[in-house]
């Protein structure tokens, strides 16, 4: 077997004495639409996790001074890069939100940074040109060779880093707005195809791939029944008040009767998030270092982790 089981009770003990840093008001801003997640979820399988990163991120420093040494350099800061990877609707921001803040509570890497590859999206514009608006999310829709550019220059150690923005409102990346990174500790990469190994276009494969730049890496799974109803049930949310907005893309849905908005929902998992998560997404998984299994509440009910 390539993975050590463990079920959230037994992975929850491997916490040992680490303490827990997160409120239940942290954990409110930290929640994504339709999470349930609780701080007993968070000390049984986020701490622990916490924990076995923390000991990563100290060994790969330490070998990066041992190389420092041998080689007669100057240290220089390198991120170290964490990859969170899964499914729409999965909850890949609130782990990846709530990841960051525990990180950043260790005493020796307070500062993390939080990516997500939206932004890397081409534009709107670019997508229609191309008759890609309809597969968006797909591996095609993205530029990688700005997302691998940045991955470069962030494993190179360069001082300052820009990302683009992404407006979910909008549905669009917001131009000539940039994120800054400034060499953090670690930066977490949050996106449905980190661990792709194609750029979904006919002919060779890329050389390099966004994963190659990655120190550890997980995947969010469950089952697609669920994932389904929880992307539904968040679309039935975001109709009710995100939508009702007249600036955003998806105003159009704002008056949808709560039958029409429940099959319009279902209609755009099946003939997209659907085909993505079992063509791109879900042959991934078992790429990721650890993998949370979520059952239809949305709690973690095991971990998978990867033998070294």
């Amino acid at each position: 077997m390539r993975y050590l089981q463990f079920h959230k009770e037994e992975w929850g003990r491997l916490r040992a004495l680490t303490p827990l840093s997160l409120t239940e008001a942290d954990l409110i801003e930290l929640r994504g639409i339709n999470e349930r997640i609780s701080l007993e979820e968070v000390t049984l399988v986020y701490l622990p996790l916490s924990r076995l990163l923390n000991l990563y991120v100290a060994a790969t420093q330490r070998l990066r001074q041992t190389t420092d040494t041998f080689l007669g350099t100057l240290p220089a800061p390198v991120s170290y890069v964490i990859a969170i990877a899964g499914s729409v609707a999965v909850g890949k921001s609130t782990a990846a939100r709530v990841i960051q803040a525990l990180l950043s509570r260790w005493p020796n890497h307070p500062k993390v940074d939080l990516v997500t590859t939206d932004g890397f999206l081409y534009p709107n514009s670019v997508l229609e040109s191309r008759g890609l608006m309809i597969r968006k999310g797909f591996p095609e829709s993205y530029d990688l060779r700005a997302l691998l550019q940045f991955l470069r220059d962030l494993k190179s150690g360069q001082p300052v880093v820009e990302v683009p923005v992404y407006s979910h409102e909008a549905y669009d990346i917001v131009p000539d707005k940039k994120k800054t990174i400034r060499q953090p500790d670690i930066v977490i990469v949050e996106g449905l195809n980190v661990l792709q190994t194609t750029d979904g276009r006919v002919g060779p494969a890329p050389r390099t791939f966004v994963s190659d730049f990655f120190d550890f890496s997980i995947f969010l799974d469950a089952k697609e029944e669920h994932i389904r109803q929880w992307y539904v049930d968040r679309f039935l949310t975001f109709q009710k008040t995100v939508f009702q907005n007249p600036s955003s893309y998806f105003h159009r849905y704002a008056n949808l009767n709560p039958k029409e908005a429940t099959e319009t929902a279902v209609q755009i998992w099946e003939s997209i998030n659907a085909v993505n998560l079992r063509q791109n997404i879900l042959p991934t998984r078992e790429r990721a270092h650890l993998i949370l299994e979520k059952v239809e509440d949305h709690s973690v009910s095991s971990v998978q982790l990867r033998k070294l």
